[in-house]
């Protein structure tokens, strides 16, 4: 038998046997069947303890069906976010942590009703700059560009060794090096038995699904193949393409392996949410010349287009917000949450290496985690199946439309108030605005009357009758204050209460700024308690600045919450 064959062989065996072993114990999906929760909150470079701890607490409350969690696997050291995207070996041995916490967490998650979906690198091993040097990856393997010991040598990389320099070439981008990254010949049975076997491992720990990442430079025939050896080639399969016009690869060429990422979807929004007007979304979708929406995954921003720009991100305020609110509202693809971190350097790794100890602080965004974002899950998890009716627009950037008889979403993306009366196809009855917790009432008619202010929305759904027991209905404060900052700069609450810190900064609440300049916080307080608060701002470095002024006062209503309105006062 040929040495490449043998190879191949003790490979198979291995991973059988590993596959064999592993699935007795492994945790089974208490989630949904495929399809009937589709919003997926992306927990970028989340160590696995913070991102089952998020499963338990926030992702499965909400109704996310999927978490999708940062490549796994054994990478080359280093603190970028990037390091994580360069394959040492196909060990569960990089920052975000070791094998027994990968497993763990996928248990949690399930034990929640969510799917846990791996980003998957598949295309390229680490490529140092110098091909000759010998380094240690983060599990202890060493390597050389080209000789990964136990896994490939460099005839399995060997169809091309330049690096990719003309998107109209097909063989260019899918044979040659995204950017110095050693290129694995997917056209080698050895090649695809051996990612084949890593995805194998991923399925015999419970995963549920992966995101291919770079796919477009894998032709699809390939992934075909390595798709067909899994233990279950049915399994969910979300492939990165970036479509680009005039390119020789595109996106649609994917379609026959699982979803695609629809990246247009993203662009568009940044285009119609910064400069256009929101009517125009009317028909968002197939009509805009997009994928079919039933094989999309959309997004409003991911890791990659968040740091070059391409579409909107968390820096861009209420603007980034709303159009996450019509994502989820919209009948489109399926919805990826992009929760990430803050950053300046593009190339900066996760704060803390990965681990969240509590959102909104660290430099955590929890996107998926903010009041106007996954109160929406629960929306398109109540709309599933409904067409878009009822849909109204002013000509510019005030929208509003059902999904049957089921929800209703209005969106203000503009500087000044909105009120009117809506008409809705809901039944007739009292609903909660899981938007910002107040109860609408919908008449016989199927109308309601409220007041949007600027940068904000209302969504009522049938899930959604009451706001009593919601997070954001809960008694309490709901603090909101408009407030500028620059990079760097945070807003936060304290006052005369325990539960607001004691007028101690280093206790301070800090506040979500989701719809920046707007910062906001839901507080609960007892019923009937006044107290006194104001607003500090804190910088990178720990330096307190108080708002001026004499201290604000407010008192807790006997049933629901104070909402308090304020403006930063220098």
């Amino acid at each position: 038998m040929p040495a490449r064959a043998v190879r191949a062989a003790t490979l198979f065996t291995a991973t059988a046997l590993a596959a064999a072993a592993l699935t007795a114990i492994a945790p089974q999906a208490a989630a949904t069947p495929p399809g009937e929760k589709d919003v997926t909150a992306v927990l970028f470079e989340w160590r696995f303890d913070s991102v089952a701890k998020a499963c338990t607490d926030s992702l499965g409350p909400a109704g996310y069906g999927y978490v999708q969690v940062s490549p796994p696997q054994e990478h080359v050291q280093g603190s970028q976010w990037w390091t994580s995207y360069q394959p040492v070996s196909y060990k569960i041995a990089g920052r975000l942590g070791d094998r027994a916490a990968f497993q763990a967490m996928v248990g949690a998650c399930h034990a929640a009703g969510v799917k846990v979906v791996v980003d998957s690198v598949i295309n390229h091993m680490a490529g140092p700059a110098d091909a000759g040097a010998t380094l240690t990856g983060t599990g202890g393997t060493s390597y050389t560009k080209y000789n990964y010991p136990g896994i490939y040598s460099g005839a399995d990389m060997d169809d091309c060794r330049a690096t990719i320099s003309n998107y109209q070439d097909r063989g260019n981008v899918q044979n040659c090096e995204l950017v110095q990254l050693a290129d694995l010949d997917t056209g080698e049975d050895y090649v695809r038995g051996r990612i084949a076997g890593y995805l194998n491992d991923l399925l015999s720990l419970g995963v549920d699904g992966f995101r291919i990442d770079a796919a477009k430079h894998m032709p699809a025939a390939d992934l075909a193949n390595i798709k067909s050896r899994l233990t279950n080639p049915g399994v969910y399969w979300k492939q990165e393409a970036i479509f680009g016009a005039g390119e020789a690869v595109s996106p649609g060429e994917y379609l026959g392996n699982g979803d695609v990422q629809e990246f247009r979807y993203a662009r568009d929004l940044k285009r119609v949410f910064q400069s256009e007007n929101l009517a125009y979304l009317k028909n968002f979708g197939e009509a805009w010349g997009y994928m079919p929406s039933a094989q999309s995954g959309v997004f409003v921003d991911n890791h990659d287009t968040e740091r070059v720009g391409d579409t909107l991100t968390y820096k861009d305020g209420s603007a980034y917000t709303l159009a996450n609110v019509f994502a989820l509202a919209w009948p489109y693809g399926s919805p990826d949450v992009h929760s990430g971190y803050e950053w300046t350097d593009k190339d900066a790794g996760p704060p803390n290496g990965g681990t969240v100890n509590a959102c909104y602080s660290d430099g955590w965004k929890c996107q998926h985690a903010w009041r106007e974002i996954s109160s929406m899950v629960g929306f398109r998890n109540a709309a599933r199946g409904q067409a878009v009716g009822n849909w109204w627009d002013n000509g510019g950037d005030q929208i509003a439309f059902g999904r049957g008889s089921k929800a209703y979403v209005a969106i203000n993306h503009e500087g000044s108030a909105l009120t009117r009366t809506f008409q809705t196809s809901l039944a007739a009855g009292d609903y909660c605005d899981v938007q910002s917790g107040r109860t609408v009432t919908v008449g016989s008619d199927g109308r309601f009357t409220a007041t949007l202010g600027a940068g904000t929305a209302l969504a009522l759904h049938v899930n959604a009758r009451t706001c009593a027991g919601t997070p954001a209905g809960s008694g309490g404060a709901a603090f909101a204050v408009n407030a500028t900052t620059v990079p760097g700069q945070n807003i936060y609450v304290t006052g005369d209460r325990a539960e607001l810190g004691s007028w101690n900064t280093g206790g301070a609440l800090k506040l979500d700024p989701a719809a920046y300049p707007v910062w906001k916080l839901d507080v609960t307080l007892p019923a009937g308690t006044s107290f006194a608060y104001k607003y500090v701002r804190k910088d990178a470095s720990g330096n307190v600045t108080w708002e001026s002024g004499a201290n604000r006062t407010a008192t807790v209503p006997a049933s629901g919450k104070v909402t308090l309105t304020d403006t930063w006062r220098s």
